[in-house]
């Protein structure tokens, strides 16, 4: 007899109770899960479950098989839902969390294109700086900006961005651009909150030198794009990524405080959770976001 099939009538006897309940589960007759626990105990060569004529209940050999069977039958069963998903069509509801600042100049530009191509998935993105738990909060996908955390949950590199220092040419016709990094500390620093390394610039000198520059200005805010409109006000230097910078800057609005500086480039990720596979949905939108961000360089957005 298949091996599969009778732990599952054993594991059902278990479940239900009895023989004719679990009979009604599987939908098969009486006796033949009758014959499919006899063979199991048979081959195994031990008594599983304690019949009598008012219960049936598993023995402690039964009750330790039992555990294992379960843990079996549900990996079965899984792995069987897993190669129908991931036949299926994409389709479902997909929750989606990113920054402001790139969610609105790139993940919504984006969305129309996606949409347009997986008509049988709908999207709820949710555009805040705010760290989200992917799990307890119900997300199907973050995007993420810098250094991945030690981490379980999976992640896939999307595309990159450089970060420069900018100010409005007017502010540099005023108090002069920076000579070395030491000079920035006689300067407006524009401050963005949220940033993981609180109030502190993380800079490299032209020598390799790693330095931290503590932010002193008149502005604190938690978001890019007023930062970004600060700096172009002539209200101090920002320190911010090409995906915001850069039209400003090719326009005149902005430029460099210090060109002569390394760049620094952040990754921009897809982080989801861990599982043994991905959803087609999740998948199918992480794959095109990819595509989408495969041609575009961080001086290219």
């Amino acid at each position: 007899m298949d091996r599969l099939t009778e732990m599952e009538a054993f594991a059902s006897v278990v479940d239900q109770g009895g023989f004719t309940d679990a009979a009604r589960k599987m939908g098969i007759s009486k006796s033949a899960v009758s014959k499919h626990v006899s063979s199991l105990e048979s081959r195994l060569g031990a008594r599983l479950l304690n019949r009598t004529t008012r219960r049936v209940s598993p023995t402690e050999i039964g009750l330790a098989y039992y555990d294992k069977a379960r843990r079996v039958l549900n990996d079965a069963g899984e792995a069987d839902a897993m190669v129908t998903s991931m036949q299926a069509a994409p389709s479902g509801s997909l929750r989606l969390s990113a920054g402001t600042d790139f969610g609105v100049n790139h993940i919504s530009n984006a969305l129309g294109s996606f949409l347009h191509k997986f008509p049988e998935i709908n999207v709820n993105l949710v555009l805040s700086n705010r760290y989200v738990e992917l799990i307890s909060e119900g997300f199907d996908l973050a995007i993420r900006i810098g250094d991945m955390e030690d981490s379980t949950l999976r992640a896939r590199k999307l595309t990159e961005a450089n970060m420069k220092m900018v100010g409005a040419p007017e502010y540099f016709a005023e108090h002069g651009k920076p000579a070395k990094i030491d000079d920035l500390n006689e300067h407006m620093l524009l401050h963005y909150s949220n940033q993981s390394s609180g109030n502190v610039w993380k800079l490299t000198s032209p020598t390799g030198e790693l330095r931290q520059i503590r932010t002193t200005g008149c502005l604190t805010v938690n978001d890019g794009q007023s930062l970004l409109t600060a700096a172009a006000a002539g209200l101090g230097i920002a320190y911010l990524p090409s995906f915001l910078y850069y039209e400003k800057l090719e326009l005149g609005l902005l430029e460099e405080a210090m060109p002569e500086l390394p760049v620094e480039k952040r990754g921009i990720y897809a982080v989801y959770p861990p599982g043994r596979y991905t959803q087609p949905k999740l998948r199918a939108f992480i794959d095109f976001l990819v595509e989408h961000f495969k041609n575009k360089g961080p001086e290219e957005w």
